[in-house]
């Protein structure tokens, strides 16, 4: 037998490991269920966690404890790829002991594995961190984990995603508000947060008492509810928030732009009677379409996760809510599925999962309905009874983190964004130093209409410049050469690789505008 505990894989012994795992898998052992002893705190631990759910199995001479089923025979495997080592925290938490992980993946058949491997090379390709440094999106420091930076022309496609919505929030009846950082620990209490999710929140000492950075903006919403009173003429009352969270997530889960400590989120929380919940709930789920649909293209499926262990109230009005929720997505007609257990503390939710190009599901909208919030911090609203009655509460995010959301769709585009949310919407080139003049004419010009351009005038050949703009995968690529000059015209080439020649400049900076004026994807 082998002590593991003082065993410290490289990536050179993947291979060998492989090789060994070879061997398994021609000796095609049985896999036996039955009970095999707990050998070291691990696996007491899993045994006490999970109890009924874990199960021992056993083949040749190793035994295990694995939660479900498991194959019958090692043979069953017929093509596995073992791709790296890493460390890792027992059970993620950088306080529990520093573990070894092996990252594999196994198939029925080779083919299936081939499929894979060719598709974990493409994501690779378009991963959200690489492309961001390629074109200067964004980039990360160990100085701060989890907080990602973004760079001018990242900040770009973050304002455009916030004009988008503001736009959107001006036609549906939403205001905007600003709302403090950090709030003293009463707040979080009132709220529930204190107990239920002060682990993850970073707690500061301030005037001798205990504050804390907002993980989530609903608890000030309420405060600003709170600051007047109501009557049933009011609502529904949106408010709409951009406001930065932050959530102290263990530092070995920190992964890029999708998983992070300091986010924000086009965060809205809007307040209802119960006769008017069901039709706000389909604007919500209207809102969304717009954008996944209408604006991304984007298909999405639906998630209705229900009470779980940790609720906080009534289980009677937990039973409302989540009834109100299946009869709104039933009525939807939009595919859904259940998961048992899975809501917030305050309420149940509807998650959106949108899939990308390469098929793969991202969780970022989501639809909370609260009826407990409301009843701890007393909102309510005068009826047309002229009594008091609770409000409730509607919890809506529609790109859910704009971190998480730009990095889904950095890798949907693979870094080719749309006209409306590139960085940089045209690269003018010059052929030689005697077309400067007119480039700088055509800048200016496209500059004053609101294009962004960029001008590369410099003593380099043009095949490198036109090199250097494909890399940079702007959406259009502008050639100024002697003919041009005379013409006044200009050649223009589409990120397809289509060429138009005599292009002329007003009809061209027309087309631009309208173009992003529509928010058009092909362009």
């Amino acid at each position: 037998t082998v002590d593991f505990a003082n065993v410290k894989f490289a990536h050179t012994d993947i291979q060998r490991i492989g090789k060994k795992m070879d061997d398994f898998v021609k000796k095609n052992y049985a896999i036996k269920e039955g009970v095999v002893k707990a050998e070291h705190p691990f696996q007491n631990e899993l045994m006490q966690a999970y109890k009924k759910e874990v199960k021992a199995f056993s083949y040749g001479s190793f035994n295990l404890l694995l939660p479900g089923s498991v194959l019958l025979t090692t043979g069953g495997v017929k093509a596995f790829s073992l791709e790296n080592i890493s460390g890792s925290y027992w059970k993620g938490d950088s306080s529990n002991v520093m573990l070894q992980r092996i990252l594999g993946h196994a198939f029925k058949a080779e083919q299936d594995l081939k499929e894979f491997l060719e598709q974990l090379a493409t994501a690779q390709e378009r991963d959200h961190r690489r492309i961001g440094k390629e074109l200067q999106l964004f980039q990360f420091d160990e100085l701060s984990p989890g907080s990602p930076i973004f760079l001018p022309k990242g900040t770009i496609i973050y304002n455009e995603l916030l004009q988008l919505l503001r736009e959107q929030y001006r036609k549906r009846g939403y205001q905007e508000v600003i709302t403090p950082q950090m709030f003293n620990k009463s707040l979080w209490e009132t709220s529930g947060h204190w107990q239920h999710y002060k682990e993850n929140m970073f707690v500061l000492p301030v005037d001798n008492t205990e504050f804390a950075l907002k993980p989530m903006n609903c608890p000030s919403h309420l405060l600003i509810y709170n600051s007047t009173s109501h009557s049933y003429r009011d609502l529904p009352l949106r408010i709409a928030d951009f406001c930065f969270l932050h959530r102290n997530e263990i530092r070995g889960t920190l992964g890029g732009m999708t998983r992070v400590r300091k986010m924000a989120q086009d965060d809205g929380h809007i307040f209802v009677m119960m006769e008017q919940v069901e039709e706000e709930m389909e604007r919500v789920l209207d809102f969304i379409k717009y954008v996944y649909s209408e604006t991304f293209k984007l298909s999405f499926s639906l998630e209705l996760s229900t009470r779980p262990e940790s609720a906080m109230g009534d289980k009677e009005l937990w039973d409302k809510a989540e009834s109100i929720l299946k009869k709104i997505l039933e009525k939807s007609s939009i595919p859904y599925k259940l998961s048992i257990g899975e809501g917030a503390f305050y309420g149940p939710k509807i998650d959106i999962h949108m899939k990308d190009a390469l098929g793969r599901s991202h969780q970022c909208a989501t639809i909370q309905l609260d009826f407990q919030l409301p009843k701890r911090f007393n909102a309510v609203y005068e009826g047309s009874d002229g009594k008091k009655h609770p409000v409730v509460m509607i919890h809506r995010a529609i790109l859910g983190s704009l971190e998480r959301f730009i990095a889904v769709i950095t890798e949907h585009y693979a870094g080719k964004f749309p006209l409306w949310l590139s960085p940089v919407q045209v690269k003018l080139i010059t052929v030689t130093d005697n077309q400067i003049q007119f480039a700088k004419e055509v800048y200016d010009k496209l500059f004053a209409a609101g294009i962004r351009v960029e001008l590369n005038d410099k003593p380099e050949t043009l095949p490198k410049k036109v090199r250097d703009a494909e890399l940079e995968r702007v959406n259009f690529i502008v050639t100024i050469g002697e003919k041009e000059v005379d013409k006044k015209t200009l050649a223009v080439r589409s990120r397809g690789g289509k060429v138009q020649f005599g292009v002329q400049v007003d009809a061209f900076v027309k087309d631009l505008q309208e173009n992003i004026a529509k928010r058009t994807l092909d362009a």
